[in-house]
């Protein structure tokens, strides 16, 4: 069984899918420290002729709780300048309908925590796109939050009885294939194919979160950029 784990990010870009795609179970790593300034709450859009965040604004965030304990600020003020920028950049794009409900959809959802609002926009996706990877939470199931760092990881494998673990490049500095492989565990790393689609920027820009690429690429070719069928 393949797995990965990885905290919930809102609307991430290309490369986080596609190591959803790459495995039978991804793990929300929910219940983990929060991080200021990451993508837990935010993602990058091509807004008003630039590169620009958009942002959750959250509740008491703080790198001492837990993700799915930040709560998200109330109101519907943010949620409709979320929503107005979404419009005002992308009205054009080929498929800014299908893919401005599905936004909505997200931002205007019933969440309470960051953690669940990150984890209904990458699922509210795979079901747009027809990705059937099993979703887990990690402080749900497993009871283990005491342990820390790759422990904690190769518990989860080890419970789900996981014969491959993926990850993004960045986890090279954190694992090592010695301490997976005593566990029967193989380590792998998936590299993100960011490939070119045409955008309404002048130059092509890479790495803007999945809600870029939905509204330039129908369903299909969304799908086959993010498990490895298409061609640039």
């Amino acid at each position: 069984m393949k797995l990965a784990i990885m905290q919930p990010y809102f609307f991430p870009y290309i490369g986080y899918f596609q190591l959803i795609a790459a495995v039978d179970k991804f793990v929300f790593y929910d219940d983990v420290n929060f991080i200021k300034n990451g993508w837990i709450n935010r993602n990058r859009l091509f807004l008003a002729g630039e590169v620009r965040y958009i942002t959750v604004p959250l509740a008491g965030a703080s790198p001492f709780l837990k993700i799915n304990q930040v709560g998200i600020q109330a109101g519907d003020g943010w949620r409709r300048k979320l929503v107005e920028s979404l419009r005002h950049s992308y009205a054009k794009a080929p498929h800014f309908d299908a893919v401005n409900e599905l936004f909505q959809r997200v931002v205007f959802s019933s969440e309470q925590d960051i953690g669940t609002m990150a984890k209904t926009s990458i699922m509210t996706v795979c079901d747009y796109l027809g990705i059937a990877t099993k979703f887990v939470q990690s402080s749900t199931i497993y009871d283990n939050a005491s342990l820390s760092s790759t422990d904690r990881v190769l518990d989860i494998c080890v419970k789900e009885h996981a014969s491959d673990y993926y990850n993004l490049p960045g986890g090279r500095a954190l694992y090592g294939d010695d301490e997976f492989a005593q566990r029967q565990v193989a380590l792998h790393f998936i590299q993100p194919h960011l490939i070119p689609y045409p955008q309404f920027a002048a130059q092509f820009q890479p790495g803007l979160s999945i809600v870029d690429i939905l509204m330039f690429n129908d369903r299909e070719r969304a799908s086959s950029m993010i498990c490895g069928t298409a061609v640039p």
